[in-house]
């Protein structure tokens, strides 16, 4: 059985909690593998939705064991808060596994995270301000607290104790802030200790013996490829490796052990915070996409930047994640549009770019030349075969499937779990 990749094709926000929870019963381990409660999946199951932040969306299907694995950052007191809110809605979050390499999110990382971005004014990145960044730094900086932490107290105030001599200068001397006390950082972590313990394992061997086994694994990118540090639009992206390439650092696994790379697109595009975005919409369209997609951030509740479908950077993420099958999803949201452009190149000081510029200041200076196709009015949420949509709607379809560099496998139509139409078996 395969190991399966799934991550977003865009910036974020596509809705690979719809994706994930369409292999549902096929899957034995969902893993999340980058990121940390920056990033959100909204998973609705009948007429229950749930968000989630840190947690993988895998949680929510019976028999699946969840793992948060060595590439996430943790924030414990977000973790149990989760947790608890799943289980006052009846939900079986026994099967958690959280792998002891991860490292955590503590007070003073959220402390600097907000207080340089502020300091940053005009030059912000749009960070969350979850502490994120700061611990992926201190975990290349080698003064992180990792998840094993917590269980030798010694160990644990010795590496506090280090990363607070830098940080209380920088609290203190730059930004006029107090100082952290070690005991206070020390504390609020060890409380956490005894309910987190029966949950860590090793979880990379977990995943080998998994396979080994014949069990079908999906490793859940958080954010998006155009947020990846490396490969996307920094330095207004994430701060770990959101591509295909950071699900085998970020959980322990080999590159051989993967069969399958599934992209989540939307049938526009959308995103979160600072930086370049060509297909971006400042009219009455761009409102028409954010109402009717209910386009407002999972985890911050801030309104999405909304523009058309960007094929370049639809390329663009088929090529650098190995790409097999594309899901589109909320294609249900374009409805009722009479024409529906399409971004298939951009031009750039009158140049013509047909891929996506290596270049950070001439995407930013992009300009995207469009191709537009005939819209839709009927109502598409009940289609469940691609004979069922109207004929608009196919030709849009197989467009841009045409022009992005991997076959669309499926294809979102609506906001449940069963509105969803299959064109490809996305695990056999």
């Amino acid at each position: 059985m395969p190991a399966i990749v799934l991550i977003g094709a865009q910036w974020g926000d596509e809705g690979k909690g719809k994706a994930t929870d369409l292999l549902g019963s096929r899957v034995d381990y969902v893993v999340k593998f980058n990121g940390g409660n920056n990033a959100g999946h909204t998973v609705v199951i009948g007429t229950e939705k749930y968000a989630l932040h840190l947690l993988p969306s895998g949680i929510l299907t019976a028999g699946v064991t969840p793992i948060i694995a060595n590439g996430v950052v943790v924030d414990i007191e977000v973790l149990f808060e989760e947790l608890d809110a799943l289980i006052s809605r009846g939900v079986d979050v026994s099967r958690l596994k959280v792998s002891a390499n991860a490292h955590i999110i503590t007070q003073y990382h959220r402390t600097v995270d907000k207080v340089t971005e502020r300091f940053l004014g005009k030059r912000q990145i749009g960070t969350t301000g979850r502490g994120i960044g700061p611990t992926y730094a201190d975990k290349i900086n080698r003064v992180g607290i990792r998840v094993q932490d917590l269980f030798d107290e010694n160990i644990l105030r010795q590496k506090v104790e280090g990363a607070l001599a830098q940080k209380n200068h920088l609290l203190v001397k730059v930004y006029n802030r107090r100082a952290i006390s070690v005991d206070e950082i020390v504390d609020d972590l060890l409380s956490y200790a005894e309910r987190l313990r029966p949950m860590v394992a090793d979880t990379a061997l977990l995943l080998h013996e998994a396979l080994t086994e014949g069990k079908t694994v999906l490793f859940e990118g958080g954010q998006a490829t155009m947020l990846d540090v490396d490969h996307g639009t920094y330095p207004f992206v994430t701060s770990s490796n959101a591509t295909s390439g950071g699900a085998v650092t970020g959980s322990g696994i080999g590159p051989n052990r993967i069969d399958r790379i599934i992209a989540v697109v939307k049938a526009y595009t959308t995103r979160v915070g600072a930086g370049p975005f060509p297909t971006e919409l400042f009219d009455e369209s761009g409102e028409f996409l954010r109402a009717n997609g209910f386009e407002f951030g999972t985890t911050t509740g801030r309104p999405r930047r909304c523009g058309w479908y960007d094929a370049p950077v639809a390329r663009y993420t088929a090529r650098i994640n190995g790409v097999t099958d594309f899901v589109l999803t909320k294609l249900d949201v374009l409805t009722g549009l009479d024409v529906i452009p399409v971004c298939v190149a951009y031009s750039v000081d009158g140049v013509r770019f047909d891929e996506v510029p290596v270049s950070q200041s001439d995407f930013h200076h992009a300009k995207p030349i469009f191709e537009d196709f005939p819209g839709w009015t009927e109502d598409i949420t009940g289609a469940r075969t691609f004979e069922d949509l109207p004929r608009a709607a196919q030709e849009y379809v197989l467009a841009i499937e045409k022009m992005s560099g991997a076959r669309i496998s499926a294809i979102g139509v609506g906001p449940g779990r069963e509105a969803i139409i299959s064109r490809h078996d996305l695990v056999d």
